[in-house]
């Protein structure tokens, strides 16, 4: 019981005043030791698990920054989260990993261990643009595409744009993922450089530069677009986690951030196991056939493994 409050994000003062009403006066150490053990070897199991329901077609990370004591001082830890989407067409969890900093070298042991531990089959990860996040991508996981959110895309290009100017810019940029077709998508934004490229020269390059990254997702059917197009998605489960996760406010440790974010993504995998498919499993297949040279339509291996 005492466990389930503390992963409901109940404070410790109310969750202290409910272990008064049942009777019981406190919790002694060893008590509370032994509970934490029970649920770091959960946490454990969970994030050293096989990933062997793929292919995980489309995945998705991100990273969110906790507050951990350390040596007497109060300091940032990162931690890193990847999403997937597996062969029967559900959400799952693939990996959770505490790190000092967002950085090249931890982006790239992160995925290096989901390869390790089954990873395959991806078509393409969306993210925001973390330089080091990309090149991890790119060094693990051959023949991915790489999706920049167009969330991220947008903050960031409205910096790069005059704040008078950036109404009319940010209304076009949504205008060209509201067009029907892949090749409406790439004609509207030509328009929208046409538009930038005298007035707003900084934009247009800007624009120019984000193209193939941007619209990445028009490689994919229509009925995906709006699952892959940004990490938005990821950023209601970074919302459960903070709403856990503020109760506690500054961790004690590593550890205390591992043991409670761990258990509250494997409660959200197994809530996403039990409900709805995410993407279904007609279009799963549709995104995994490719077309080469000659429109010869060539379905991916791993797809005739799941048949």
């Amino acid at each position: 019981m005492v466990a389930t409050c503390y992963l409901l994000g109940v404070s410790t003062r109310r969750m202290d005043k409910l272990v008064q009403s049942l009777g019981i006066t406190g919790l002694s150490r060893s008590q509370v030791s032994e509970m934490s053990k029970d649920l770091d070897a959960q946490v454990t199991a969970f994030r050293t698990r096989p990933l062997d329901a793929g292919p995980y077609t489309f995945c998705a990370a991100d990273a969110l920054t906790m507050k951990v004591r350390e040596a007497g001082r109060v300091v940032n830890a990162v931690v890193l989260v990847a999403t997937g989407v597996n062969a029967d067409g559900h959400r799952e969890i693939l990996g959770v990993q505490v790190t000092t900093a967002e950085t090249g070298p931890a982006w790239l042991t992160f995925f290096q261990d989901l390869v390790a531990r089954g990873l395959n089959g991806v078509k393409l990860v969306t993210s925001d643009a973390h330089a080091g996040l990309v090149a991890a991508i790119g060094a693990t996981l051959p023949g991915a595409t790489w999706q920049r959110c167009r969330t991220h895309y947008a903050a960031n290009l409205m910096s790069a744009c005059p704040k008078t100017s950036w109404p009319a810019v940010k209304a076009m940029l949504h205008s060209v993922y509201d067009q029907p077709t892949a090749k409406d998508v790439q004609a509207q934004f030509d328009k929208l450089l046409d538009a930038a490229v005298d007035k707003l020269p900084d934009v247009a390059e800007h624009l120019d530069a984000a193209r193939a990254d941007v619209l990445a997702f028009t490689a994919f059917p229509k009925d995906l677009w709006r699952q892959i197009w940004s990490n938005n998605p990821n950023e209601r489960l970074n919302r459960e986690i903070r709403r856990r996760t503020d109760v506690v406010g500054i961790f004690p440790d590593r550890a205390s951030v591992i043991r409670l974010v761990g258990a509250v993504l494997a409660e959200q995998h197994d809530e996403w196991a039990e409900g709805r498919r995410y993407l279904g499993l007609e279009l799963l297949a549709k995104a995994r056939i490719t077309i080469v040279p000659g429109d010869e339509e060539v379905t991916d291996p791993h797809l005739a493994l799941t048949a």
